[in-house]
């Protein structure tokens, strides 16, 4: 029985589900309300499905793991893996409550397929696009089974039958079978033999059928293109895009918290925003709906009532940036040549060779004697076998040189070119930064920079705060990310760990009664922290960087503990052993840098452990080293890190010996007669990698070999801390496990570490008063009597410091503000559009996560006194 009639003139609605959305019974819940609901308006559903989440990765891999496998045993050395695809559809059958059968033949065809390949030794796209096309297959036989077991009459349709690739021009076989594009013209009988079938359809994405019946893929990410496909064949009233994030937003909210929806986009803008590297869209997709003017929705599968954003014509022509779009893994091709200069055809000969490739040419951007262009891989297979062919056919006209990987930051809106003279103070982030290329569209929608990959996220958020700060209350704009994922989410269970100043709020707001802004350090959390370091199998010795924090108290709680300490100075050496007087030499590593002779003198005369940065004072103070012991500092070649001015390694890092002048190292040691004890690297601060310190471990052993005296690799420090909420600090237990590793192949090496931050961030906080409130337009601002002469994170790295107000620890958040200090400085701001409660002259905010860098990097700027230091017990 039908769940509604049928009539001609009920419109058909297209509603497409990605992986995430099809892989529990919770989500295929959601699916089958949104079919009712769309038969109770009156309206035909048409269910466009991805494939599990997950499922395209293993599917993508299988051909390769075929061939890797070979005609021996293939069905033993497949096993594993295609045992993982079955497992997964299977359990998910059974969560459905589905009979297994409904998927057993596709299953067997699949594993066939594979040991197919595996038994030929080869493979193509051809081969490649069926194995692809079971994700979705399985998950829609099973979606349809458990739709009709809910009582509804939903048909499942191969869309192999019903949508047709067009021919590739290029002939490449890869692109023909692998990218196809299909013809999305209004097709009627489409739509009768849909209505014929059911009242409800459930078809695939990402598969569609060339003229001979062979699959083919429409790329990943296809499926959104099918869906519009089916739209604009069936001339579908509207086409509805169901995924995990609300809608599109001013930038990637998953990597910028303060992110706005944009409820209303025309097709231009959409298009843009998708080409330029937004993943809530796939590019190839609004081309169709946009042919035949049908609306696209994007729907949050999460929550359902959210209405996302609506993609239509629109007549919105003020000049704006809408959005920040990012496209990393770009490779760009940089052609140089003097005999391009006026000389007839020369870009028609080279692009001519990209053609050959099929590869397909995204940002341009030329000068007299050099062309560069960029290649999205989201477009275009760039293995490294078809980059080395381009290479060598562009090699016959130019020199050519490939860059990558880099990312595309795309600013994206209308009529740049009308508001470029007030983006000048936004693109000053770019400073320093090595610039590959810029392009401006012609179309006026985007204005683009090319950068090394590892600056994108850094550059992107300040684009994004100075760019759309002003914005909180533009009803042009939706609501932030932040704001929906904690208002509209179920509140999640609060941590098994609160943060220790919940504890000690009213001892906090004591110490507030005595005086603003203090830095306050709470003694248990420093002890945590340094018997989470000691605990650590596979490191030696733990010396604790006490630039981060020389607060006496402090460093005596790290004694308790038997750490060491490392200083950068001679000041630092002697408040060290000023604060603890029966502290032995060995205990104490002086690293300095540029520093002059008397200094490194009087590290070696106390006997501690110093470091050489440099080969300059083997060259010109050779005696001040005969028959000593030294330390040597190289430089990793990259460092890493949450800010350019944390990372400590790689050219333009002042820090450390580089790997080419190893050499010349070895020579001057020999000649001056000092002996090489240990080794030490520090890429940078901030690393969450846990494999980052058995990487430097590696390099350092390497360079070790070049030395047969050295004892200890010292692997510096930068453990992360979490600063927003639920974001991961480091795992020391994977630290130590790829330490493991390590130590199990140079076990006659003593690691050392030397972190800073780890040790005290989290133990340390800032409490000021609030002083004035007021608002200039759309913005708020919050004045506390703690500005940057107390903390200068937020100004010199854009550090990100939770900001609470203590008073009302757990009222909810009303007011979104920048919260700003005294000091006569347009950077004085400590955080920018923070929630906090209603707020009023005298209240107090804490500033957490102050513990490093805080008072240590204090100054009495304006002559305002720094914030006073307490412990407390």
């Amino acid at each position: 029985m039908r769940d509604q009639p049928d009539s001609p003139a009920r419109p058909w609605v297209v509603l497409k589900f990605g992986g995430t959305s099809v892989a529990s019974k919770a989500r295929w819940t959601v699916i089958r309300d949104q079919i009712r609901a769309r038969l109770a308006a009156g309206d035909r559903p048409v269910v466009v499905c991805s494939a599990v989440a997950g499922i395209s990765d293993a599917l993508d891999a299988l051909p390769a793991l075929a061939l890797a496998a070979g005609a021996e045993d293939p069905d033993r050395a497949l096993a594993e893996h295609i045992e993982l695809i079955e497992g997964r559809h299977l359990t998910h059958a059974d969560q459905l409550g589905v009979d297994r059968a409904v998927i057993t033949d596709d299953l067997r065809a699949l594993r066939r397929l594979a040991t197919g390949v595996a038994l030929v030794g080869e493979t193509s796209p051809q081969v490649h696009a069926r194995i692809m096309a079971f994700g979705e297959i399985l998950s829609t036989r099973l979606g349809a089974a458990w739709l009709r077991a809910e009582g509804l009459d939903a048909a499942w349709i191969d869309a192999r039958t019903c949508l047709t690739a067009l021919p590739d021009p290029t002939r490449d076989p890869a692109r023909a079978f692998l990218s196809a594009a299909c013809d999305d013209a209004h097709d009627p009988t489409l739509g009768e033999r849909f209505a014929a079938a059911g009242a409800a359809i459930i078809t695939q994405g990402f598969i569609a059928a060339d003229d001979d019946g062979r699959t083919v893929l429409l790329g990943r990410g296809g499926s959104d293109t099918a869906a519009a496909l089916f739209a604009a064949r069936l001339g579908a009233k509207r086409c509805e895009i169901w995924t995990d994030v609300p809608g599109m937003f001013t930038a990637d909210p998953r990597r910028i918290p303060d992110a706005r929806l944009l409820q209303k986009l025309d097709y231009d803008e959409a298009q843009e925003i998708a080409s330029t590297g937004a993943k809530v869209l796939h590019p190839r997709c609004l081309a169709p709906v946009r042919r035949h003017n049908i609306p696209m929705q994007i729907r949050w599968t999460e929550r359902p009532d959210v209405q996302g954003t609506t993609i239509r014509h629109r007549r919105d022509d003020k000049p704006r940036v809408r959005a920040i779009s990012t496209r990393r893994g770009q490779m760009l091709v940089s052609m140089d040549t003097p005999g391009m200069w006026q000389q007839v055809g020369f870009l028609a000969d080279v692009f001519a060779v990209f053609k050959h490739h099929g590869l397909s040419v995204d940002l341009v951007s030329t000068s007299e004697m050099n062309v560069t262009v960029s290649l999205d891989p989201a477009s275009n297979v760039l293995d490294r076998a078809r980059l080395d062919a381009l290479r060598r056919d562009l090699g016959r006209h130019c020199a050519v040189n490939l860059i990558g990987p880099c990312a595309t930051i795309s600013l994206v809106g209308r009529r740049i070119r009308a508001i470029l003279h007030r983006l000048g103070p936004a693109l000053a982030v770019f400073e320093e930064q090595k610039v590959h290329l810029v392009s401006q569209a012609a179309s006026d929608l985007n204005f683009s920079v090319v950068v090394d990959e590892d600056q994108c996220e850094r550059l992107v958020r300040s684009l994004h705060w100075l760019l759309f700060q002003e914005l909180a209350h533009d009803p042009a704009f939706g609501p932030p990310w932040s704001s929906l994922a904690e208002v509209d989410k179920p509140a999640a269970p609060a941590p098994q760990h609160r943060p220790w100043w919940h504890d000690a709020r009213d001892a906090l707001l004591a110490e507030a009664a005595r005086g603003t802004p203090a830095y306050v350090y709470h003694a248990p959390t420093l002890d945590a922290a340094a018997e989470r370091l000691c605990a650590l199998e596979h490191v030696d010795r733990v010396f604790y960087a006490i630039k981060a924090n020389p607060h006496p108290d402090i460093l005596r709680r790290f004694d308790a503990h038997g750490l060491g300490f490392e200083c950068v100075s001679p000041q630092e050496i002697e408040h060290v052993f000023t604060t603890l007087p029966h502290i032995t030499p060995d205990r104490v590593l002086y690293t300095p840098n540029f520093a002059p002779r008397e200094e490194y003198a009087h590290g070696l005369d106390r006997g501690v452990w110093v470091t050489l940065d440099n080969l300059h004072p083997l060259d010109a103070w050779p005696e001040l080293f005969a028959d000593r012991d030294v330390m040597v500092r190289l430089d990793p070649g990259k460092g890493r890190g949450h800010h350019d001015h944390v990372k400590t390694a790689g050219a333009r890092s002042k820090f450390g010996v580089s790997f080419e002048q190893l050499d010349r190292l070895a020579e001057r040691v020999a000649a001056v007669g000092c002996r090489v004890v240990g080794l030490h690297a520090h890429a940078g601060s901030g690393i969450r990698t846990p494999e980052q310190w058995a990487e430097i471990a590696e390099t350092l052993a390497i360079a070790a070999e070049r030395f047969d005296t050295v004892r200890h690799l010292d692997l510096g420090g930068g453990l992360s801390v979490a600063e927003k909420p639920g974001e991961p600090g480091i795992d020391l237990t994977a630290v130590d496990a790829h330490l493991a590793a390590f130590k199990e192949r140079h076990p006659q090496y003593a690691l050392w570490v030397e972190p800073g931050r780890y040790l005290v961030a989290d133990a340390g906080v800032l409490i000021t008063r609030v002083t004035q409130l007021k608002s200039k337009g759309p913005v708020r601002y919050v004045g506390v009597d703690a500005g940057m002469n107390s903390l200068i994170r937020p100004a010199l790295y854009g550090a990100w410091h939770a900001i609470l107000h203590l008073d009302r620890l757990d009222a909810p958040p009303t007011l979104i503000a920048n919260v700003v200090g005294p000091i006569c400085e347009s950077g004085d701001t400590l955080g920018y559009n923070r929630r906090l409660p209603e707020t009023a002259e005298g209240d107090t905010l804490l500033i957490a996560t102050a513990g490093a860098y805080g008072r240590a990097m204090a100054s009495h700027y304006n002559l305002r006194p720094p914030a006073r230091e307490v412990l407390l017990g």
